[in-house]
């Protein structure tokens, strides 16, 4: 919650300061220009990635990074959507591919931290039946 606030807070701030140094109408302008700019590069790259998984699959290999990489594809382009520069800013950065790929490590290093800390092995109860007599079949 208090980070949609901050969004909002920060994005006004940045649609005041820029708009009040290029005029009201060249900030509509650019913001519907990123969009526009947006919503093309990320369905290249959605295409791009689709591409790519079918490769992956058709090598019997699971797609895994492509999963992920469309999901990003397709918030980036949520964002693009959205009017705002921080919102655009954002929605770029996970357009590109090597900015997406350094975003996915720094997100997929923290849960394999995670995962080292988990136990391996499973813990349970169990009951040693001596009598067959007490089996119901």
């Amino acid at each position: 919650m208090i980070y949609i606030i901050g969004l909002t807070i920060i994005e006004i701030y940045l649609f005041i300061s820029i708009g009040s140094k290029i005029g009201a109408f060249s900030t509509i302008l650019l913001i519907f220009l990123t969009a526009i700019t947006g919503i093309y590069y990320a369905r290249y790259e959605g295409i791009k990635t689709l591409k790519s998984a079918f490769v992956q699959l058709s090598k019997n290999e699971p797609p895994s990074y492509e999963i992920l990489s469309g999901a990003g594809i397709a918030f980036a382009a949520l964002l693009l959507i959205i009017p705002g520069f921080l919102t655009d800013l954002i929605g770029f950065l996970l357009i590109f591919p090597f900015t997406r790929k350094m975003m996915f490590k720094k997100f997929s290093n923290k849960f394999k931290k995670e995962k080292d800390l988990k136990k391996d092995y499973i813990e349970g109860d169990f009951e040693d039946i001596e009598d067959d007599n007490d089996r119901k079949i």
